[in-house]
């Protein structure tokens, strides 16, 4: 994640203690896709889940037993997603064992099932907040999930949330039909109180894998993040936002950086030390997936390749072993990165957006997904 408020406009953030301080001590943050079921059916879906889907599920038992796992290796975060993680019968009762083990749990969902009882239900079990899913104005919105009245729905969710003590944030894809719902997403943010967006860029998988014509060129990908940093500079200097963040592509970093270069912000020097200290693309290190069937990932857009699963071994003896050709090319980007990346002067507070997309792993099939979009004079 690059976090825009903090490094462009100086404002701290809740979980810069994750990002920009000594995290050695700490696992990995943990994206649990809990279910592979979901009440929506989003074009750009990385699960490709929908309704009548049904994945081979983890059990209560084995969830938990899971759960007692991440406690172990100290994970500071279990983000608890799908699918549609209301959908899991037992969900209340899986965040009733994490609050218990001492895990903070927040969540990932479209919003549409938190009515106020869930809303209380979700306090009640101590998750602090919840990454609610919207796509731009009511409108095109509808017409992306395949739903129409889910946008009311997820801004109901937002409200119920707020009203139970649960923080909620916006969570956006950025995609070629939505680029020009940006600056909506902001608006949408202050009209019901929301402090926290989180921008995604697409990456091929699941659903979106059919989706190319979707993905943004490296112009219109720097006109995106243009726009998120002139909103959050404006909403920021407002007092309506208290966090803007990208995913997906770290690139983002030196972008920002370049801009106020050109910008002689005083805030230059202090964001480039925090991007090295945080230390670019922590895919495979500091940020693990493990599937509705117990699969692990290197994270939640990477479903192509599973480095074992949790009913065969622990997840320790899984993300640990380091024996496996994935995770020692991810530990080791360095030495594996394309010929552009190596050149890049920005690569240690980087790392590329390394991955491959199908099957094979070797390393002749492995790139920059997405792609980097900075300029060869800006890399050199």
């Amino acid at each position: 994640m690059i976090n825009i408020s903090k490094l462009y406009c100086g404002l701290a953030g809740q979980s810069d203690y994750l990002r920009y301080e000594n995290t050695d001590s700490l696992g990995p943050i943990v994206v649990y896709n809990c279910t592979s079921r979901c009440n929506l059916r989003c074009l750009h879906c990385y699960s490709s889940s929908q309704s009548n889907r049904k994945g081979d599920e983890l059990t209560t038992l084995e969830a938990k037993k899971l759960l007692s796992q991440l406690a172990e290796i100290n994970c500071p975060v279990v983000l608890f997603s799908g699918g549609e993680p209301l959908l899991r019968s037992d969900l209340f009762e899986l965040l009733a064992e994490a609050k218990k083990l001492g895990l903070r749990s927040v969540l990932s969902t479209n919003g549409t099932l938190i009515d106020s009882a869930a809303a209380g239900r979700l306090a009640e079990a101590g998750v602090k907040y919840a990454g609610i899913s919207v796509d731009g104005e009511e409108k095109f919105h509808d017409e992306f999930r395949s739903v129409k009245g889910s946008f009311k729905l997820a801004v109901k969710g937002i409200e119920n949330c707020i009203r139970a003590g649960v923080k909620p944030g916006l969570r956006f894809t950025i995609t070629k039909s939505n680029l020009g719902q940006i600056p909506a997403i902001f608006d949408i943010a202050a009209s019901v109180g929301v402090r926290r967006i989180c921008f995604y860029h697409l990456i091929r998988t699941g659903r979106a894998k059919k989706l190319q014509e979707e993905a943004l060129t490296p112009t219109e990908t720097r006109s995106a993040i243009d726009t998120i940093i002139e909103k959050t500079s404006d909403f920021v200097k407002k007092g309506l936002l208290d966090e803007v963040l990208t995913v997906g592509n770290h690139a983002d970093g030196p972008y920002v950086l370049t801009r106020m270069i050109k910008e002689k912000s005083k805030y230059y020097e202090t964001a480039k030390q925090l991007l090295l200290v945080n230390g670019g693309n922590k895919i495979g290190e500091k940020i693990a997936c493990v599937g509705w069937d117990g699969n692990i990932y290197p994270d939640q857009f990477w479903r192509n390749y599973s480095l074992g699963n949790v009913r065969d071994k622990t997840f320790r003896q899984i993300w640990q072993n380091s024996d496996e050709p994935v995770l020692h090319k991810l530990h080791n980007k360095h030495k594996f990165a394309d010929g552009r990346c190596k050149k890049c002067k920005w690569f240690d507070l980087c790392k590329g957006n390394f991955r491959f997309l199908d099957a094979e792993s070797d390393i002749k099939y492995w790139l920059n997904e997405p792609a980097c979009y900075l300029t060869d004079d800006e890399i050199l």
